[in-house]
C-alpha cells in the first residue's frame, strides 16, 4: 500500500505542477488533492494498528502523513479560496521533518537513494513556503521542481517498486545519477531565476528613474 500511496502521489503532484503553470484547473486539482490526501491520510492508520508496533516500522509509516495532510491542506485550500499562508508553515515544519527523515535514511538505514530523494522533498516543501508564507513570485520554478519530482522521485520509483526491481543493484545506480542530473537541473533553473529577478529589477529601476 506504501508503493501504491507514492503512484498516487506522483500523480498528485504532477497535476499541481500543471496547476502552478497555468495548464490545468484550481479547483479541479485541488479536488483530486482532497480524494488522494484522505487515502494517504487513512492508509497508514490501518498499517500502523497492524503492523508489528516496532518503532522503526511506525517512523517509515509515520512519513505517509506528511503527504496526506499536505493534499489535503492543498486541496481546502484551492476549493475554499483561503490564504495560502498556514500552509506555507506548515510547508516549512514538513521541509524540516523531511530533512530528518534524509539524515536518518543516511545514518540508520544506510540508502543513498532515499535520502536524495527526501532532500528533493524537503527543498519542494521549502519552496511552497517561500511562495505561499513570503509571498515569494516563484510559481513557474516551483512547477518546475514539481514536475520533475512528480515522476524522477514518486512516480517511476513507485512503478519499479510494484514491479520488484527498485532494489536491484542496476537500478539504484542508474536512479542515484537521475537524481543527481535532477538536482543539476533545479540548480540551473536556480540561476536562471535569479539572473531573470536581477533583469526584473534593475528594468523597474530604469523605468522609475526615467519616469
Amino acid at each position: 500500500m506504501g508503493d501504491v500511496g507514492l503512484f498516487l502521489s506522483g500523480a498528485t503532484l504532477f497535476l499541481n505542477s500543471l496547476m502552478l503553470f497555468g495548464k490545468a484547473n484550481e479547483k479541479s486539482v485541488g479536488v483530486f488533492n482532497l480524494f488522494v490526501g484522505a487515502f494517504q491520510v487513512i492508509a497508514p492508520f490501518y498499517l500502523i494498528a497492524v503492523s508489528d508496533q516496532h518503532h522503526w516500522t511506525i517512523f517509515n509509516l509515520a512519513c505517509i502523513f506528511l503527504f496526506g495532510f499536505t493534499y489535503l491542506y492543498v486541496g481546502v485550500t484551492t476549493l475554499k479560496g483561503l490564504e495560502g499562508n498556514g500552509l506555507g508553515w506548515y510547508s516549512l515544519w514538513v521541509s524540516i521533518i523531511a530533512i530528518v527523515y534524509a539524515v536518518v535514511s543516511v545514518i540508520h538505514f544506510h540508502d543513498i537513494i532515499n535520502a536524495l530523494i527526501w532532500i528533493m522533498w524537503a527543498y519542494l516543501w521549502f519552496l511552497f513556503f517561500l511562495s505561499m508564507s513570503l509571498n515569494k513570485k516563484i510559481d513557474t520554478y516551483i512547477g518546475k521542481v514539481a514536475f520533475v519530482q512528480s515522476w524522477v522521485t514518486l512516480t517511476i520509483p513507485a512503478l519499479l517498486s510494484l514491479t520488484g526491481v527498485w532494489k536491484t543493484d542496476f537500478v539504484s545506480r542508474v536512479w542515484f545519477y537521475v537524481l543527481i542530473l535532477s538536482i543539476v537541473y533545479f540548480c540551473i533553473c536556480t540561476i536562471r531565476l535569479k539572473v531573470s529577478l536581477k533583469n526584473s529589477r534593475e528594468k523597474n529601476m530604469d523605468v522609475q528613474v526615467n519616469s
